[in-house]
């Protein structure tokens, strides 16, 4: 099916069980430890052995000699590969870094090698008898340093110039141009990358835990040099990714090549200081913003520029993205440039570009606010644009951020904020409130599924989806329930199998609204079979309450199943209609921070976030995501940070313990609004993502509460209590 026209009425409008805030259907087997992680699979596969990674010691050189003679003597010992004994293999389509490395290491804690033992604990202690030798290579560690160097890459978006930013920049009236830093960020998801391999003659199955089961399977295959239909990838659940799981990592390959070697299946999980220095991060940015405008607020130029750092052919942070369409102005310009750096791999973070791009802007948008004399909300919403400001001719499909802002302002007691910054008290507390714009582009991603009637009038539904503890089982069943007219209960989901149809997969804040617009089209397609066996016309036939009606008849849908199941299969592609409709989110964060008047220590006392993201399928899942978007976005603005060892190229706080996430007291009282809307330009659900959208903005709206209460700008994150104590007000 092809979704190249805006969606009129169809079976989804009904809302019977979609857009119910439904519990989620895979809840009590998670509750249960019923739920089948990638490492946990003894059930799919017996006399399984162990894996352990050795990693690189150096972040850029050469291997002069490896001595495995020790490791292959330890006890219970299988197998030992190497990049000598894996032979040739090539770089996956989504890797910038060989996933095993030798002679050459490209980063520090690439895998060199894997040990195979009977047991995880010998593994693991043969690991450590690997013993290599190294010729260390120059390299390059620090974004700052590398700045100058940095260039335009080729790809991550071209650089952008709409009417002539200098000359209205250097003629505006106010003027602001500021600097503003991020730094890398680690996923640091409960669940660490682990797969489980075997193989049958030349076929491979792989357990394993990964958000984009076509594009994994495809790296996989190539990687190891075997054709893809000999690759099977299951991962029915998967303990969060957040984007570092949106690509095959070094646990699945060494897996696989350790099982090959062994001659058993082996079971193998990167442990927890691996994941920050073995896989992937959000890069650092340093940002320039400079924004002119009228007396009267009005914007005449904005500019934005972003620097990041990545491995040779790796990308960019595209931290300028959300600025080309966020707020009006007729000159405007962005730029995105790269270092090449030799630290691990930087690549996708939950809404990357957006999320430090929005950090670095909405602080900007309230320093322009300050300068004017303008409420922070009024100045947004005097700049607000219903069209592409760089196409004008083309209107957003829907736009309602000013709606966002002004419910959240009236919902928030936005009125009770001081105008004055480091005015109000509470006891010792200095108290503040910020407020931030949400964006994020509405991605759509060519989706498939097949549904199958059963004789017992279950409805089945299979596709390659993935839930990354998002809920994709639970709104795929609402859709399917909606469509064939079946109680939820009455539909069956399997997910995360690759010999199951293409899906859009879990990514880019698209496998929502995407993976259920495929499951629309297939169930369309067996409403028609259904609805041909038994006899009924399927474009006025009424599938409700199990049974499919039309006129006078009524019958039973497990009659069309009388024979055996009926099977349909379909696909869901979109024609153009972005190019006449810009399709985004919106929204606006509110934050209240406490700052202690001596100590400075921050502590956020209450944040709200209003979200309009076309029709939300499961609110009591869509307000999970937004509010785990809220603690990651909390965490970015006050205490995430991967420190760079600027001498020898890695991040020394490789573990739970040194690079520190929001913990339960770290979070108070956080509300989720959702703005009534639907948007028949997305797709036939009308629907969009949120689960992106909910960090976009929050670390922004963090650091504009922080300057309400101390009167204290900081533009390099996270906003830590150094880098407010010597500026603090003077206590009367």
């Amino acid at each position: 099916m092809k979704f190249d026209t805006p969606a009129t009425t169809n079976p989804i409008d009904q809302l019977k069980v979609v857009g119910k805030p439904v519990d989620r259907i895979d809840g009590p087997m998670k509750t249960t430890g019923r739920a089948p992680y990638a490492y946990e699979r003894h059930d799919a596969i017996p006399d399984i052995a162990y894996g352990y990674v050795v990693g690189a010691a150096i972040a850029k050189g050469r291997i002069t000699s490896i001595d495995l003679s020790r490791a292959k003597a330890a006890p219970g010992v299988l197998a030992i590969v190497t990049a000598a004994e894996a032979g040739k293999l090539a770089k996956g389509d989504f890797n910038t870094a060989m996933l095993l490395g030798g002679p050459e290491i490209q980063h520090y804690h690439q895998a060199i090698a894997v040990v195979v033992a009977e047991t995880f604990e010998q593994a693991r202690a043969a690991a450590g008898l690997v013993k290599a030798d190294y010729e260390r290579a120059k390299g390059t560690f620090d974004l700052v340093s590398a700045k100058d160097g940095a260039t335009k890459p080729k790809d991550g978006g071209p650089d952008s110039a709409f009417g002539d930013f200098d000359a209205a920049f250097a003629a505006a009236p106010v003027k602001l141009d500021e600097h503003y830093a991020t730094p890398d960020h680690a996923h640091a998801m409960m669940e660490p990358h682990a797969s489980i391999a075997a193989w049958k003659s030349d076929k491979l199955s792989l357990w394993t835990s990964n958000q984009m089961i076509a594009w994994g399977a495809g790296d996989v295959a190539k990687t190891l040099g075997i054709p893809r239909e000999n690759v099977r990838l299951m991962s029915p659940f998967i303990g969060g990714g957040f984007g570092g799981k949106l690509f095959v990592r070094a646990d699945a390959i060494l897996a696989a090549l350790g099982a090959k070697a062994a001659g058993r299946p082996v079971k193998l999980a990167l442990p927890r200081p691996f994941m920050f220095n073995n896989t992937t991060h959000r890069p650092a940015t340093l940002q320039r913003i400079r924004i002119g405008t009228d007396q009267a607020g009005k914007i005449l130029a904005i500019g934005h520029e972003s620097w990041s750092g990545d491995l040779p052919g790796g990308g960019p942070e595209t931290a300028v993205q959300q600025t080309r369409l966020l707020y009006a102005g007729e000159n405007r310009m962005t730029k995105t440039r790269l270092a090449v750096l030799d630290l691990p791999e930087g690549n996708a973070m939950r809404a990357p570009g957006e999320a430090p791009g929005l950090m670095a802007l909405e602080v900007a948008v309230d320093e322009m606010a300050e300068k004017l004399g303008m409420d922070p909300i009024d100045f947004r919403v005097l700049n607000d644009t219903q069209v592409d400001p760089e196409k004008p001719s083309r209107p957003f499909s829907q736009r309602r951020l000013n709606e966002c802002l002004r419910t959240g302002a009236d919902k928030f007691g936005w009125s009770r904020r001081a105008k004055t910054p480091g005015q109000a008290r509470d006891g010792r507390w200095l108290v503040g409130m910020g407020v931030a714009a949400a964006f994020r582009n509405n991605l759509v991603m060519k989706s498939a599924a097949r549904v199958r009637l059963e004789t017992s009038g279950v409805v089945t539904v299979e596709t390659d989806m993935t839930d990354i503890g998002t809920g994709s089982y639970t709104i795929i069943a609402q859709t399917a329930a909606e469509m064939m007219g079946v109680p939820l209960h009455r539909v069956n989901v399997r997910l995360g199998d690759s010999s199951f149809p293409v899906s859009a997969g879990s990514g880019g804040q698209w496998g929502a609204n995407s993976s259920t617009a495929g499951v629309y089209a297939a169930c369309m397609k067996l409403r028609e079979a259904v609805a041909g066996k038994l006899g009924l016309d399927p474009a006025k036939a009424e599938f409700a309450d199990g049974r499919v009606k039309l006129n006078n008849q009524s019958l039973p849908l497990e009659k069309a199943a009388a024979s055996g199941p009926v099977t349909a299969e379909d696909f869901m592609e979109y024609g153009d209609l972005t190019r006449t409709h810009q399709q985004s989110t919106f929204g606006a964060h509110f934050v209240e921070v406490g700052v202690d008047a001596w100590t400075a220590e921050i502590r956020i006392r209450r944040m709200l976030a209003v979200c309009a993201a076309g029709r939300i399928l499961n609110p009591k899942s869509a307000r999970s995501q937004v509010i785990g978007a809220m603690v990651m976005g909390a965490g970015a603005a006050l205490m995430e940070e991967l420190v760079v060892d600027k001498r020898i190229g890695f991040f020394a706080n490789h573990d739970l313990a040194g690079y520190e996430v929001p913990v339960h007291a770290d979070i108070p009282h956080q509300d989720v609004i959702f703005l009534d809307e639907t948007d028949p330009m997305s797709s036939p659900m009308k629907a969009k993502g949120v689960g992106e959208l909910g960090i976009c903005g929050v670390g922004a709206a963090v650091a504009n509460a922080i300057y309400n209460a101390t009167g204290v700008r900081v533009r390099e994150y996270p906003v830590t209590l150094d880098k407010l104590l010597e500026k603090m007000p003077v206590l009367a």
